[in-house]
């Protein structure tokens, strides 16, 4: 079996999308093993490290879908951070055969130029709460349009305040949207919501719908 036909994988479920673009949409998730960095809020810590993933053929993921979800065209691409692995692109393009609608959740750190611009990138900017702000590509940003997100994860003010003089300096309205969401449980989300608002800016506020509602 060639390597670009296999991935590993964290897991592979089917729930609510709770954030981004698509959010409230069912989704197919395919949640990839492994990721360059170690923010210190992770919420899937299971998708790295020495924890277990299985080596799937991304022939069997595709059937899976088929077989069970293929009425729901939107498919999320997660991890860890996706594009570690070189044969998410192969993933990608087949998928993308199928007609589906792929969302690519991806931390920042990692040039998108590959990625096809059908693809919904909802990209992080890292905070200086994750302790992983230097490993931002704000080169990236060329990369996106309207319908991709550039995400920033708040734990604090210091959080906030990063994040307003980034979307500023780099003037990223002008490439796509920008979405702000609350590191559960260290900020309050209307605490957030009204940072937001006083700011008088179209940046999007968003908690995790999926969580909000017990769900993965």
């Amino acid at each position: 079996m060639k390597k670009n036909e296999i991935l590993k994988i964290s897991e592979i479920f089917f729930s609510i999308q709770g954030e981004g673009p698509l959010i409230g949409y069912p989704s197919f998730f395919i949640r990839l093993f492994g990721c360059n960095l170690n923010c210190t809020w992770c919420d899937t810590p299971y998708a790295k490290g020495n924890n277990s993933y299985k080596e799937v053929k991304i022939s069997e993921i595709i059937n899976f879908w088929k077989k069970n979800y293929s009425d729901i065209p939107y498919i999320t691409i997660t991890g860890g951070e996706p594009l570690l692995q070189r044969s998410v692109y192969t993933l990608i393009a087949k998928l993308l055969k199928e007609k589906t609608v792929i969302v690519l959740e991806t931390n920042g750190s990692i040039n998108l130029s590959k990625v096809p611009k059908c693809v919904i990138k909802v990209m992080d900017l890292k905070t200086p709460s994750s302790g992983m702000e230097k490993y931002n590509l704000y080169q990236n940003l060329k990369y996106l349009n309207k319908k991709d997100v550039v995400k920033f994860v708040i734990k604090d003010k210091k959080d906030f305040e990063f994040s307003i003089e980034i979307v500023k300096k780099f003037q990223i309205f002008y490439y796509t949207q920008v979405f702000f969401s609350p590191v559960s449980p260290f900020l309050e989300p209307k605490i957030l919501a009204e940072w937001v608002l006083d700011t008088k800016l179209p940046i999007r506020f968003q908690v995790q719908l999926h969580k909000v509602l017990g769900l993965k």
